[in-house]
């Protein structure tokens, strides 16, 4: 058995986040170290973070192994976690060190605890009273013994710095050192929610006395959209937080956690924390600390947040859990719905997967039993689900040049007279997908990547949306040197957007895309304005169909509904039926009906028509027969391999040899594709060549393609990359 603490001198293996393909061993420092404890150690010249991961080895002469310089003041790693990150690392066969990043992506956790100056009302009184004085003395004297930052009392008190600073030194305001991570403010279950219809009082409460068993499952809770599928969710956390347990509720968009985190702070009492790329590296570190210290009760974050050091997770929900961007496609390639499963099973707590649109895996397994399935069918309060239609683009009359049909222009008319908000969607961010020479035919392509640069009008730039490369707009054609003769083709929101202004000449329209706004807090702020009524027309991608609330809003037109049939992406028809249905979900969220255009030039198609009739039951079940007749997921496995390299010959001949040694997946019945080269088959100016696997459900996949890559011993500067279970296969 491994022991859980280490005496002085005492061998230790130390797991650290540089790329090495093992722990090492280290002496315990003076005063020992307890196992999971997070360390300081020597590596070569320098000094790296790590954590203590079991006994050392021993095979090396103990005369020679160096000592850890120190045990950082964080509380030691759960065996839980230890055990999640060697799961999760076996699974999407990523290395330990690696696993290890994406639990420690804290800012500063091997510096000493840090100090800042509060204020607080003190003993004694000041020498003259003064207008701004006497609001800072009043203020303190409400708020008893709580203690505020220099720059908090002065705002809140309406004073300058220097009235604070001159009631110090008369000793009326005392002047503290205090800690800079402080925990997080309490929240209160027993705060009353909203009223619950008589559906949601009944989901809330099986998925509440699921949570208050203290085991584990999961529940795929299915409810249309505007259905209060968040109110019944945040019961399943109050439950949560009354058995003394943590909460983590996951969302798939930063955006979304404006309007999110005031439903919170009304439900219980206070803010949450909040972790995700727009949160300050400050608010980061003590969000880490505090949460392995049980001192945040709920975190609401992105993915990542699934890999902070829970003291006792109770609860993950996983809000919208079929979007895409649960799934990363960079670095360690993992699918945080499934993560979220893994850990709960590992800890005995709950998964709430909530969505209107459930992803095909979810559903298949509610099916079969595996999850338990809670269904909302009708939308809260007078609000009703929406009327669908289609608009047949075969029969209008559209000008060249033009997307929005004189159908869709009469239906947002109607709507401006009427007061009301109007959406267009459309899921191509900038202003034109592809930038044209007329004179050679020549498309302006990245010059790192095999991808067609997009223009951005707002930033008078084309971008590289798969590196990011931007170049500015060009006036002579770079092949045929030709001048003026550069012109736009197809429509982006930016494009869409000059469009609605034209047609639309007295409405406010608003472009809504995550590359117009500099900042997540700016993104967000302008999702609130409009929400509040300051846009009548709103552009959008797919950001805003993702789970945001616009009373006002009564119509949504869907520029083209065709765009997510194209391309062989085994989930096409899965997604364009959870994105229309979504975007069409925006409208009619109060007590105004709301009407949703689809324009399409295959109003015939499956998909088109299983989004109007609504039969989403009958969609998944088509959909589900046919993938299983074709043995892929959820009733097959996958795997995707990626080489890539600056050579492309070089990256070939590796994924040849692959090729021609695929003994290991035989053995286990799995099929090898390829190689052949990936969709988008340079990158960053690295060429990528694809291989595809293919297996029965049961197979034990991932040693399999373990052994077999293996056998390839990379050169140079050559990748490979595995992805479990592919949900893009670009």
């Amino acid at each position: 058995m491994t022991p859980s603490f280490y005496d002085e001198g005492a061998l230790v293996a130390v797991l650290t986040t540089q790329p090495l393909d093992r722990a090492l061993d280290y002496k315990a420092p003076e005063g020992g170290c307890h196992l999971g404890a997070f360390v300081e150690v020597p590596l070569g010249p320098r000094k790296v973070i790590g954590v203590v991961w079991g006994p050392g080895k021993g095979d090396y002469d103990y005369a020679k192994i160096r000592s850890v310089i120190r045990v950082l003041d964080a509380a030691p790693m759960r065996d839980e976690m230890r055990a999640f990150l060697e799961k999760a690392a076996a699974y999407t066969l990523t290395p330990m060190p690696a696993m290890l990043r994406l639990a420690t992506r804290a800012p500063g956790l091997g510096d000493p605890p840090s100090m800042r100056k509060v204020y607080r009302r003190g003993p004694s009184e000041p020498d003259r009273v003064t207008d701004a004085r006497k609001r800072v003395l009043e203020f303190l004297s409400e708020y008893g013994d709580l203690s505020f930052t220099l720059k908090e009392l002065a705002e809140l008190s309406g004073v300058t710095s220097s009235v604070i600073k001159g009631l110090v030194k008369q000793g009326a305001v005392a002047e503290e050192d205090s800690p800079r991570d402080l925990p997080f403010p309490p929240l209160d279950p027993e705060r009353p929610g909203k009223a619950l219809t008589d559906d949601q009082a009944l989901a809330a409460g099986q998925i509440a006395n699921a949570v208050a068993s203290n085991t584990y499952g999961t529940t795929l809770l299915r409810g249309v959209t505007g259905s209060g599928k968040t109110e019944v969710y945040l019961e399943a956390v109050a439950a949560c937080l009354r058995s003394g347990r943590q909460a983590l509720v996951l969302l798939p968009e930063i955006a979304l956690t404006a309007e999110f985190l005031t439903r919170v702070e009304a439900r219980f009492g206070a803010r949450p924390a909040e972790w995700h790329s727009g949160a300050t590296m400050t608010e980061r570190r003590r969000i880490w600390r505090m949460v392995g210290m049980g001192q945040a009760q709920l975190v609401i974050g992105a993915r990542s947040a699934l890999f902070l050091p829970y003291q006792n997770l109770g609860l993950i929900v996983v809000d919208e859990e079929h979007d895409t961007s649960y799934k990363q496609e960079d670095g360690v390639l993992y699918n945080a719905r499934d993560m979220a499963v893994l850990r709960a099973s590992l800890l005995g707590a709950q998964v709430v997967l909530a969505s209107a649109t459930p992803s095909l895996e979810s559903w298949a397994n509610a099916e079969s039993g595996k999850y338990a399935r809670v269904d909302l069918e009708a939308r809260f309060g007078p609000a009703v689900m929406p009327q669908m239609r289609t608009i047949d683009m075969r029969t209008e009359a559209l000008p060249s040049g033009r997307w929005v049909s004189d159908t869709l222009k009469r239906a947002v008319e109607a709507r401006l007279e009427a007061g009301e908000q109007a959406m267009l969607f459309l899921n191509r961010r900038g202003y034109a997908p592809i930038t044209l020479c007329r004179a050679c035919g020549h498309q302006v392509g990245c010059d790192q990547c095999d991808a067609r640069m997009v223009e951005h009008r707002f930033l008078k730039r084309l971008m590289c949306h798969q590196c990011g490369e931007t170049k500015p707009l060009p006036t002579i054609c770079p092949s045929c040197e030709a001048e003026d003769r550069m012109a736009p083709v197809g429509p982006g929101v930016e494009r869409l957007g000059e469009e609605a202004v034209e047609l639309f000449p007295d409405a406010r329209v608003a472009v809504l895309s995550s590359d117009m706004y500099g900042s997540a807090r700016a993104l967000k702020a302008e999702i609130e304005s409009i929400a509040e009524g300051a846009a009548d027309v709103i552009i959008g991608t797919q950001l805003v169909a993702k789970g945001h609330n616009f009373p006002s809003l009564t119509l949504v037109g869907v520029i083209d509904a065709d765009l997510g049939l194209q391309g062989s992406d085994l989930r096409a028809a899965e997604r364009t039926f959870q994105l229309m249905r979504q975007v069409a979900g925006r409208a009619g969220r109060a007590e105004k009906p709301g009407t949703a255009l689809l324009q399409t030039y295959q109003p015939e198609h499956p998909v088109i028509r299983a989004i109007l009739a609504g039969d989403e039951e009958g969609f998944w079940r088509a959909e589900a027969a046919e993938r299983e007749a074709a043995g892929v997921p959820p009733y097959g496995r996958m795997a995707g391999i990626i080489l890539s390299g600056p050579d492309v010959a070089q990256v070939f001949d590796a994924a040849n040899a692959l090729a021609r040694n695929t003994a290991p997946l035989q053995r286990v019945g799995a099929q090898v594709f390829g190689p052949a080269p990936a969709p988008i088959a340079r990158i960053r100016g690295r060429h990528r060549v694809r291989l595809l696997v293919k297996a029965g459900k049961g197979v034990a996949l991932q040693g399999a393609i373990s052994r077999w890559v293996g056998q390839l011993r990379l050169k140079g500067d050559l990748r490979l990359a595995v992805d479990i279970d592919p949900q893009s296969f670009y």
